[in-house]
């Protein structure tokens, strides 16, 4: 089941990342912005940047050759990260950021497998094959530079760029007092995900024993 999953994992998420990254760059340069800000614009999601890392977990342990290209992505550490991560992209995503747009097409398809389907197929993959109780609650600091680092980047981005990857850290058009509270929300949310992960850990590995 884990080999499995492992592999319909980097399949799907290279699928949706390519063609997400193929309909986007057209798109984003017809309303306005250049090839350069179109990639940076596409690099600039977090679905996107923890899809990449997904898909770099599952290379890194399919094969020899992954495990030499992505060593970092191997680790156990990381693995968990990753799930708390992706997991966060589908809780936000299903009870915010769904209802505010409609996408048809391709979009469409793109938007169910980033969202839905990548994360199921990862967070099965890890409660499966990944969890070994091997996480340490130290470990939660460590994961919890990632988000923090994406929301400085985003606030920091969004007044030289005149843009937001998200309508709700929008600071000119929500007010600071708004974006902070989903800001701290949002964080709030993920390191709640990382209590529930080392939990989740430890207790998969006792109940293998």
């Amino acid at each position: 089941m884990g080999r499995f999953l492992q592999i319909a994992g980097l399949i799907v998420g290279l699928f949706a990342l390519v063609l997400q990254f193929a309909i986007s760059i057209p798109t984003s340069m017809a309303a306005g912005r250049g090839p350069v800000g179109s990639i940076i614009f596409y690099f600039s999601f977090f679905t996107i940047l923890t899809n990449i890392a997904a898909v770099l977990v599952h290379a890194s342990l399919v094969s020899p050759a992954g495990y030499a290209w992505f060593p970092a992505f191997a680790g156990k550490r990381m693995q968990a990260g990753v799930a708390v991560a992706i997991t966060l992209v589908f809780i936000v995503y299903a009870t915010v950021l769904a209802r505010l747009w409609a996408p048809e097409g391709l979009f469409f398809i793109c938007d169910a497998l980033l969202h839905y389907v990548a994360p199921l197929i990862f967070v099965l993959w890890w409660l499966f094959a990944g969890a070994d109780g091997s996480t340490r609650w130290r470990d939660i600091s460590w994961w919890m530079v990632y988000p923090l680092a994406y929301l400085a980047y985003a606030l920091i981005r969004a007044p030289f760029a005149g843009e937001v990857p998200y309508p709700f850290l929008d600071v000119a058009k929500n007010g600071a007092a708004s974006v902070a509270i989903s800001a701290l929300t949002t964080t709030a949310l993920f390191l709640g995900l990382c209590v529930l992960a080392v939990l989740a850990d430890h207790g998969i590995a006792r109940l293998r024993k």
